[in-house]
């Protein structure tokens, strides 16, 4: 086995863990570990930091690190002239992008949004200062970034602003054009109220980057749907509290809550409810359990 592929299969050991219990792994480790970037289920190609800096500009970016409450400025490339070189310009006729990371994070990112905000990979602190964050929305937490992280051009930007952080991946393992919507299973029954085609959308937008509705999402966080919905098990009063403010709850977790950037969030919180309690009538096995 190579030396990047050792390092690559220690990171993604490391990643389902808290930093704050390991060492950080170093740059020189994160720039040896492949991105993979794929079509529709097939690898186009497997590309390192080096490589991707050799077939994009590296820019200074300022950013609002949502993450942080504060502004910083990245080392990165630009999104849209890496999607160029890798997947020629036909990418631009997807639906969705999926970002995967090494903690099981997994946003599915609209190919509109990246066509119409500047987006770029971030792989370094302008300052040189170790490339990790603390994660204010999780409790805290001190997060490794690399290899990539995805960042938007947002300062100028309410629109951007306003989504928070669920667009913001780190730890970029892996880069996958969808043509096709991507989660099938997912999706609330056709008869579903219009309050849980709210929450589904709700649901994409926040939770799903984490969690999995009979199997599809994210592999962070737990499958709330299949076999027993989170509905069926949790009391209605005590879910809604878990979704506002999950740390009322459950001491120290690191699940946020719902972003405050939502201007009602009591509402949006039922329409999650009103989703997820539609999806307890729409169980489907997961492909891979």
């Amino acid at each position: 086995m190579s030396v990047s592929r050792i390092l690559q299969y220690l990171l993604l050991l490391l990643g389902s863990f808290c930093a704050h219990a390991f060492p950080l792994v170093p740059a020189s480790a994160q720039s040896a570990i492949s991105i993979e970037f794929k079509d529709n289920g097939q690898t186009v190609k497997a590309l390192s930091l080096d490589e991707l800096r050799a077939i994009a500009p590296v820019a200074s970016i300022k950013v609002f690190e949502v993450h942080e409450n504060a502004e910083r400025i990245y080392r990165a490339l630009p999104a849209r002239p890496v999607f160029d070189k890798v997947f020629g310009k036909g990418w631009e006729k997807a639906r969705e992008i999926i970002f995967t990371s090494i903690d099981g994070y997994q946003p599915s990112i609209p190919v509109m949004k990246l066509l119409a905000h500047d987006a770029y990979f971030a792989f370094a602190h302008e300052d040189g200062t170790p490339f990790t964050l603390t994660n204010r929305l999780q409790n805290n937490e001190i997060v490794q970034l690399g290899p990539l992280y995805l960042v938007w051009d947002n300062t100028k930007s309410k629109e951007l602003l306003d989504a928070g952080a669920s667009d913001m991946p780190y730890q970029i393992k892996r880069i996958e054009l969808k043509f096709m919507p991507p989660f099938p299973n997912m999706t609330p029954p056709a008869r579903s109220s219009a309050e849980a085609q709210r929450g589904f959308m709700h649901f994409r937008q926040h939770c799903m980057a984490c969690h999995t509705i009979n199997g599809e999402g994210g592999g962070k966080a737990p499958e709330l749907n299949y076999p027993i919905s989170v509905t069926e098990y949790i009391k209605p009063e005590y879910l809604k509290r878990w979704i506002m403010s999950p740390q009322s709850i459950r001491y120290n977790t690191t699940m946020p809550g719902l972003t405050g950037a939502i201007l009602d969030r009591e509402t949006a919180t039922e329409e999650l409810i009103a989703y997820l309690k539609a999806m307890s009538n729409a169980k489907r096995v997961p492909a891979n359990p």
